[in-house]
């Protein structure tokens, strides 16, 4: 198994943990979020046009410094990015707003 196909034996953000399916579907494109509070999680990026990914995103989060926050995961400049299905790239956690 390579490295993307253990990622994705993880959970997609959004998803209930106790949900019977947390896991990613085969036909669609995740990123995978490094870091912070979120760290492990896939992201759900399928339709995102490139410019999308590349404003970062902000995302709610019990798990944040202010509970009920969000934490800010953005990508590194420059990083390829893989055509999906799968996992397509990694954002990486960069702070956290209330």
């Amino acid at each position: 198994m390579n490295g993307d196909e253990q990622l994705l034996n993880g959970r997609v953000y959004g998803r209930e943990h106790d949900d019977p399916n947390p896991g990613p579907l085969p036909h669609r494109t995740y990123a995978v979020l490094v870091g912070g509070p979120l760290d492990g999680l896939l992201l759900d990026i399928e339709g995102w046009r490139p410019e999308e990914i590349d404003d970062g995103v902000a995302l709610i989060t019990e798990l944040s410094r202010w509970p009920g926050g969000r934490a800010l995961y953005d990508p590194r400049p420059g990083e390829p990015r893989t055509p999906g299905p799968g996992v397509s790239c990694r954002l990486y956690y960069s702070g956290d707003v209330p």
